[in-house]
């Protein structure tokens, strides 16, 4: 099979496993990690292989600028102090103490040892949020593990990148110490800088589809330029999206151009996602053919103890901060959320891509690879499969807060607007009036929702009714296609706005 025909067959097993992973409630890391293994296993099956130094940005660019994005930063300054243990100190802790490991089992390169580190350190939010897509966890602990997936990132990558260069060079020096200095507030700066740029330069091209493919295109971009420029390309991912986020107005990126951006940047970098757990189990199978028994053995065992590290870190570090800042704050700690945020370890997209990314003549390169996937499935398995059974023996499930939350912001935004056009009037106020009072009445109350529900069942009435004789124009070819299409959205738009909340959603699996 060519290169094309064999990607189209192994998304096509990454879609059937998704929907058995739906269906079944596992993971669906796991399980695309565990078929790249299999499928790695047939005679014949074609072997990918992706350019170390391509990988980081292929895979982790627009991870990072989307969840980025989405980030507040009201929530970064409210967050900091668990911010900055669980993404700076937790994770600096973990790879010393990796590299500590790798170089006593090993006799790995203490440089070496620290990539090590610094790929396996980083937990990742989008697992647990996953797995977690039932439960409305609380919303400080959401933000914190969501904040923290966002800026760990950037602590691994910034020394996974120092840790390389400090091997290629053969050591610290002078200059390579400045080198990595600088590389943090560099990066940084110049990410802020673009964004300033982009923001410009989006109203230029804002509602077109080649404005979409140019935020994908200005990532990768900035990432290999501040690369090539030895600065952090995350943090400067990071500043490009977070200053964009916060300095776009609504009449540089209006509701269409969102909707589409949201869209395109959902299914993009959820297909990178499934293709990196994919092609990372693929390998590890290649890995572990070329190792001998013993040598194997061995290698797993020391993967083995690296994932006890990883655990044990982790929770030591959650529950000492815990601790630690109810006694300084005089505050009384929640034991309940300290041990889930403790146990929301598992490694995902960033210890698969960096382990991808690893150089060739990288000092045991088969055995950290084959770690990394280790540390990966056995969190995915380990902590991903006992984290619901967690939230209901801590009593940690919200849903009813969280449905009081969107009900509370409900009545403030149909108040906000009744406010808007208290002046206005005629049949058409009269109408948007009565419609807002409804959702009004609907969210103060849930008994009054009788109106509500009856305007969405007539509503979808009718709108049914409509799509029907739309199609019978279109196939009397009374209607062009253009304009079939453009009353088809608009037809769509209607539907979404009588939907309730649940049926709005597009679920990952």
């Amino acid at each position: 099979m060519t290169f094309f025909e064999s990607l189209l067959a192994l998304l096509m097993v990454a879609i059937v496993l998704l929907q058995v992973a739906r269906r079944l409630s596992l993971p669906y890391p796991t399980m695309l990690a565990g078929a790249g293994v299999i499928v790695a296993l047939i005679p014949g099956a074609p072997l990918f292989s992706i350019d170390p130094e391509t990988c980081l940005a292929l895979f982790i660019a627009p991870a990072v600028v989307d969840a980025a994005f989405d980030f507040p930063l009201g929530a970064t300054r409210r967050f900091l102090a668990p911010l900055v243990t669980y993404a700076v100190v937790a994770v600096a802790l973990t790879a010393v103490i990796v590299a500590l490991i790798a170089h006593m089992v090993l006799h790995l390169p203490w440089a070496a040892g620290l990539a090590l580190g610094a790929i396996v350190a980083p937990p990742d939010a989008a697992a647990a949020t996953a797995i977690l897509r039932r439960f409305a966890i609380p919303r400080a602990t959401d933000a914190v593990l969501k904040g923290e997936s966002l800026f760990n990132d950037a602590t691994a990558l910034l020394l996974y990148s120092g840790a390389l260069t400090v091997l290629h060079d053969g050591g610290l020096s002078i200059p390579v110490g400045v080198r990595l200095a600088v590389a943090a507030p560099g990066g940084l700066l110049l990410g802020i800088i673009c964004g300033y740029l982009f923001a410009y330069v989006n109203r230029i091209v804002k509602d077109t589809l080649g404005g979409v493919l140019l935020q994908f295109v200005n990532a990768y971009i900035l990432w290999v330029v501040a690369d090539h420029l030895h600065l952090s390309a995350v943090l400067c991912v990071i500043g490009l999206a977070m200053t964009l986020a916060n300095r776009l107005r609504p009449e540089d990126l209006d509701a269409r151009m969102r909707v589409q951006s949201f869209a395109v940047w959902t299914a993009v970098v959820f297909t990178l996602n499934v293709l990196a757990f994919l092609l990372m189990g693929m390998q590890a199978r290649m890995i572990v053919s070329r190792m001998q028994g013993e040598h194997l053995r061995e290698a797993l065992l020391f993967a083995a103890v690296i994932v006890a590290t990883v655990i044990v870190t982790r929770m030591v570090v959650v529950l000492s901060f815990t601790f630690a800042e109810a006694r300084v704050r005089r505050i009384e700690h929640s034991l309940n959320q300290a041990v889930f945020v403790g146990w929301c370890g598992m490694r995902g997209f960033v210890t698969i891509a960096t382990a991808f990314a690893l150089p060739e003549e990288f000092p045991h390169r088969d055995t950290v690879v084959l770690t990394a996937f280790s540390v990966v499935l056995a969190t995915l398995v380990l902590q991903g499969l006992t984290l619901t059974p967690l939230v209901r023996l801590l009593h940690l499930d919200r849903s009813e807060e969280a449905v009081q939350d969107l009900a509370t912001a409900r009545v403030d935004l149909a108040q906000t607007a009744l406010d808007s056009i208290a002046e206005q009037d005629g049949p058409e106020a009269d109408n948007l009036r009565y419609r807002l009072t409804m959702k009004l009445r609907r969210c103060l109350d849930r008994e009054q929702c009788g109106p509500v529900d009856r305007l969405r069942e007539v509503g979808l009435i009718a709108v049914r009714a409509e799509r029907e004789r739309l199609d019978g124009l279109r196939d009397e070819d009374s209607i062009g296609p253009d304009a079939y299409l453009g009353l088809q959205e608009q037809l769509d738009w209607n539907e979404l706005t009588l939907l309730r909340d649940g049926d709005r959603k597009i679920e990952e699996i």
